[in-house]
């Protein structure tokens, strides 16, 4: 393998100008992806920067899979396992995006589980591919560089599930189904706001005074 150049210090394969191009884009794409993924990430999980992040990560993870397919056709051979892991980061990213956009029953774990496998499998990809070529990651065993985005992002991905688990269970104690009525007894809740609505009527109390 010949090399012509660097880019961030990382050599540039001398595979001609379209495949220059591409891993500029490429390069540009997975700055990007990396960034928004982030942002996404450790923002509020509301409308807002959450959402608008999310999409620009999307964006970047097409942009990924779109110049790493070219890269592939052109030195198939060298960049072949590189193309199946952006196929895996860009379905997994589509997956994530669409569980949230559908709002199915069930949809915040499966797309957390897009979301932050898409992540994992984005810095697979970079590791693989440049940690021959970084600093300190150049004495790591190659595995290394397969295994431990995954070692360190299942664990965040299993607590982030942990924590949509507790509230979903705590949901229920937030919104009580029985309430206390005017005479001490214990109600369910539609019932008790039935009866105290027949005892204000009853002892002449004005209801609307009440709720003002």
């Amino acid at each position: 393998m010949t090399f012509n150049g660097e880019i961030f210090g990382l050599p540039i394969p001398d595979a001609g100008p379209i495949f220059a191009a591409a891993l500029v884009i490429h390069i540009l794409s997975g700055l990007t992806a990396v960034i928004a993924g982030a942002l996404a990430a450790t923002a509020r999980k509301r409308a807002g920067r959450h959402p608008r992040a999310g999409r620009v990560y999307l964006w970047a993870l097409g942009g990924i899979f779109a110049t790493a397919t070219i890269m592939a056709a052109i030195r198939w051979h060298e960049d072949a396992h590189l193309f199946a892991i952006a196929a895996i980061a860009f379905s997994l990213g589509l997956y994530g995006y669409r569980a949230r956009r559908q709002h199915r029953p069930g949809w915040p774990p499966h797309h957390a589980i897009g979301m932050g496998g898409s992540y994992i499998a984005l810095l697979t990809g970079f590791y693989v591919d440049n940690g021959p070529f970084l600093p300190l990651w150049d004495r790591l065993p190659h595995l290394t560089y397969w295994l431990l985005p995954s070692f360190i992002g299942i664990p965040l991905i299993w607590r982030a599930l942990r924590r949509f688990a507790r509230a979903t269970t705590d949901e229920p104690s937030r919104h009580p189904s029985h309430a206390r009525g005017a005479d001490g007894r214990t109600y369910p809740l539609a019932s008790s706001l039935s009866f105290s609505s027949r005892y204000l009527v009853r002892s002449g109390t004005d209801a609307r005074a009440v709720l003002a």
